[in-house]
């Protein structure tokens, strides 16, 4: 396969009334360019060059190392796609042209259409489909069956706009006859711009064969240009992710009310509750139960593990943990297999070794928990001194009473055991009892 392609991505989005470039803008947890850039590494291009210009740092910012050309003034598609001449001056193949805010196209459309494109020896290929009301879209113009032009809204006549079948702004062309026809093109049109659908006619009049592939699912072109079109895009693809994780064996109770975004993988046999949301590069593995009202955020969950209500960030759960209600595991954090931590327990980058039970109403920030060690309500590790953060480290079957506070540093040996409502300071070894508390006093007749 010889095929590079060119993106669209160097407009304002004015419609979209918002500061952040539109192709920036999220379906489904991904931005829209970043969704074209993925599916078009997913049918084998060898290169894929943006075009920007309308804030182009935001959008390298968020993308990383890309190719890409400046196209500084806006002057049309065709003036756009010149601006890749000086990427491609020297390649023998096809270009694909594609817009970076399409966001339903799939690999398979585009594998078809690029096959089309070259099973049919044509200079150009267009990617079309049909409306009811196709106002807004450039027309189709056919003689014969055979695709003589396309002709924009402001330009049709109402014959014309009559028209159903509509360009999808998607292309495939012979690189070296794309250029060509690029140089002459002109801007005498009504919005005074140079628009790449003119290259069509050229071609025709030429005598350089033309082909259209028509979409059969006109949702795949839909174009996103406002707030609203980003909505209807957004539900599109989850709609799409829901049916593909059932596919594959997950099993979501209630799909219109789960949220998972485009990178989340879910095991065989899972079960997904309403009120789920996956975000990120979350992967839950087989058998597992996540009920309503819990947030799952990049995120390794193993199997047969059960979580309700609860908010689980950048974390790793192993094998037969349960989780919540109202739970929180913030960064780095690490669940190993058969842990259980209950109502309103926070865990911020500490391990919990096998086994280790926290109930409730507990927070374990910088800490590593031995296995089998039993954390009682209200334990805090205080590892925050104002100015730096401090570990603790607590052995196996260890015993933590409930209301105790542990003042990192701090070390707790192995089978130690630590009284309720202690102050631990000190560190405690292996087998001893440690109990820090203010002693007992009883003053008789008080109330007088």
């Amino acid at each position: 396969m010889k095929l590079k392609t060119l993106i669209l991505a160097a407009g304002k989005g004015t419609r979209m009334k918002s500061d952040l470039p539109k192709v920036l803008h999220k379906v489904n947890g991904i931005p829209m360019i970043k969704k074209i850039l993925d599916i078009c590494k997913g049918i084998g291009s060898e290169e894929n060059i943006l075009i920007l210009g309308h804030k182009k740092e935001l959008i390298l910012e968020e993308l990383g190392e890309v190719e890409y050309v400046l196209q500084e003034e806006q002057l049309g598609t065709a003036h756009a796609i010149m601006q890749g001449e000086k990427k491609l001056k020297d390649f023998q193949g096809d270009v694909m042209i594609l817009c970076g805010d399409t966001p339903l196209l799939t690999e398979e459309t585009l594998r078809k259409l690029y096959i089309h494109h070259k099973s049919t020896n044509s200079v150009a290929t267009i990617l079309t489909s049909e409306y009811d009301n196709p106002f807004g879209y450039g027309r189709i113009v056919k003689k014969d069956g055979q695709v003589v032009g396309i002709i924009e809204e402001k330009e049709a006549s109402e014959e014309i706009k009559a028209i159903k079948e509509v360009n999808a702004g998607v292309y495939c062309f012979n690189s070296k006859e794309l250029f060509e026809a690029l140089s002459k093109v002109n801007n005498n049109n009504e919005k005074g711009e140079y628009y790449l659908t003119d290259v069509i006619g050229i071609n025709v009049a030429e005598g350089k064969k033309v082909e259209c592939f028509k979409l059969e699912d006109n949702r795949e072109i839909l174009g996103v240009n406002s707030k609203i079109e980003l909505s209807l895009a957004g539900e599109i693809l989850r709609e799409r992710k829901n049916i593909e994780l059932m596919e594959k064996g997950a099993i979501l109770i209630d799909p219109k009310s789960t949220y998972v975004e485009e990178s989340v993988e879910v095991g065989r046999d899972t079960v997904l509750y309403p009120g789920v949301f996956l975000q990120g590069n979350t992967k839950i593995g087989e058998n597992c139960e996540i009920l309503g009202n819990s947030r799952i955020i990049d995120t390794i969950v193993g199997n047969n593990v059960r979580i309700e209500s609860s908010v689980l960030e950048e974390s790793v759960v192993e094998d037969k943990v349960t989780i919540g209600p109202f739970a929180h595991l913030r960064p780095k954090s690490h669940l190993m297999e058969k842990v259980h931590i209950g109502n309103f327990v926070e865990v911020k980058k500490s391990t919990l070794e096998k086994g280790v039970k926290a109930g409730h109403l507990t927070y374990l920030g910088d800490a590593t928990v031995g296995e089998d060690t039993n954390i009682g309500a209200g334990t805090i590790t205080c590892n925050y001194d104002g100015i730096n953060k401090h570990k603790t480290v607590i052995g196996k079957k260890a015993f933590i009473g409930s209301d105790t506070m542990l003042v990192a540093p701090v070390n707790i040996g192995e089978e130690a055991l630590i009284g309720a409502g202690s102050v631990i300071t000190k560190d405690v070894p292996d087998k001893a009892l440690s109990v820090g508390r203010a002693k007992q006093f009883i003053k008789l007749e008080w109330r007088k």
